[in-house]
């Protein structure tokens, strides 16, 4: 058992050892890493800490994170509203963002169908996607989930539920490495995949 010189040293090590990734060595490298800042900076990190679950919201539009009610993507207008890309989470958008090579709009599931994670449909943000393909000024809906076995039975099951909305389903160009989740994806490759989508239909038939 390690016996820290502080309560409150320990406290600090055990909470940082709860992010994801992050071992108590790790923790206690951030730990000493912020007492060898200046006050100051120390207490405007926790202050941004602290502002997190008061100030972040899910936009009502996409699911994205945003300080407001509609993100600042859904509400540019120089961005093409009928063309919508489904991710699966926040990290997705930031990393198609990054390729700059996108100009639709997004729409976050919020995760993926996993049963063996306990994850189903009705747990997704699903029943907003089908709503925005009923309204009708969306044309394109891209599938752009991890090329997993989770992922795909997700992209199966959204274009079982559209098939029968006037609606162009595509998903992305297999440049992805199968199993490969988004984030880990370079922004040349990604980017490339978005723009050599492919019509689902076409996958399906295969």
């Amino acid at each position: 058992m390690i016996t820290y010189p502080s309560k409150l040293f320990e406290q600090a090590i055990k909470e940082f050892a709860t992010l994801p990734g992050i071992g108590n060595k790790s923790a206690l490298r951030m730990v000493l890493h912020l007492l060898k800042n200046d006050k100051a900076r120390v207490k405007e990190f926790g202050e941004i800490i602290k502002r997190l679950p008061d100030e972040i919201i899910y936009c009502k539009q996409c699911h994205n994170i945003s300080e407001t009610e509609v993100c600042n993507i859904c509400s540019n207008t120089n961005r093409d509203a009928t063309i919508l890309c489904v991710v699966e989470n926040v990290r997705d958008v930031i990393a198609i963002e990054n390729t700059q090579q996108y100009k639709g709009l997004y729409h976050v599931l919020g995760g993926i169908i996993s049963p063996i994670d306990g994850i189903g449909p009705s747990q997704l943000n699903i029943e907003t996607l089908i709503y925005k393909a009923q309204a009708g000024s969306v044309k394109e809906i891209i599938m752009a989930l991890s090329t997993t076995m989770e992922g795909d039975t997700t992209v199966f099951y959204l274009y079982k539920k559209l098939a029968s909305y006037p609606v162009k389903i595509s998903s992305i160009a297999r440049g992805i490495s199968v199993g490969g989740e988004l984030e880990y994806t370079d922004e040349i490759t990604l980017g490339r995949s978005i723009a050599a989508r492919v019509p689902y239909e076409g996958i399906v038939a295969k």
